[in-house]
């Protein structure tokens, strides 16, 4: 049984620990620290075009391959992947939000049962990465997709949570009536401060168990913890960049 109610999560330093992009540039190999040095210092915005122009060439069926043999289920953030398993129980819909792309964000969406993925989305061409992009999913990007979703959906909004680390996400979490701030940026941390918004801790997932099973917490935290109300576990869904 579906509700009227939806998850929207951000992924890098929210779902999963740091960022899934560098990560796999990493897992790609090559020069790496020189790439890096190339985005440092770059509007996000800019940083997240000029990764993609690194990547100009590259077959997508060699992508998809390479993220496949990158994901582990030890990336993922505790607390938000129970989160996400609660929501899943619940009925609810769970959407991915993230300024990363199909390789990294399609095998953490078939691991969590993601309904569908909100990203970067690459332009290929002959099945290739012509190194453009439609638009980076950041900042304001990230609340319009909310806003659409639950228009398209019949959402209620009021109902419905949202899941970031970064005061980017702010428009995102502004949208929603129960926002969680992930771990501790001093910008958004000081935004959940005033508004009384939940903040959750960032702790490392069990390593060893698969991505579908979370271990249970007992802190106080996890006691505390906002829980959806019991529905049907819903069929798996089929995630799409």
């Amino acid at each position: 049984m579906r509700t009227d109610r939806a998850a929207f999560v951000d992924v890098d330093h929210t779902l999963i620990h740091g960022n899934s992009m560098g990560s796999f540039l990493r897992h790609l190999g090559g020069d790496v620290p020189a790439a890096v040095a190339a985005l440092r210092g770059l509007p996000r915005a800019q940083a997240n075009r000029a990764y993609f122009r690194m990547l100009a060439g590259r077959p997508v069926s060699q992508l998809s391959e390479e993220g496949r043999a990158w994901f582990t289920p030890e990336m993922f953030t505790q607390p938000v992947l129970e989160a996400v398993r609660e929501h899943r129980r619940a009925g609810d819909r769970v959407f991915l939000v993230s300024g990363s792309f199909f390789a990294c964000l399609d095998p953490i969406a078939e691991a969590v049962g993601a309904d569908r993925v909100f990203c970067t989305r690459p332009v290929v061409r002959d099945g290739r990465l012509t190194g453009e992009v439609l638009a980076p999913m950041l900042d304001e990007l990230k609340a319009r997709v909310v806003r659409l979703t639950a228009a398209a959906l019949g959402l209620d909004l009021a109902r419905c949570s949202a899941y970031g680390d970064h005061v980017s996400d702010l428009p995102m979490l502004a949208e929603v009536g129960r926002p969680v701030v992930v771990g501790d940026d001093p910008a958004l941390a000081a935004v959940a401060r005033e508004r009384g918004w939940e903040v959750s801790a960032s702790t490392p997932a069990t390593a060893g168990p698969a991505a579908g099973h979370v271990p249970h917490r007992t802190d106080a935290r996890a006691a505390t913890r906002w829980r959806p109300g019991p529905a049907a576990e819903p069929a798996a869904p089929r995630p799409s960049a």
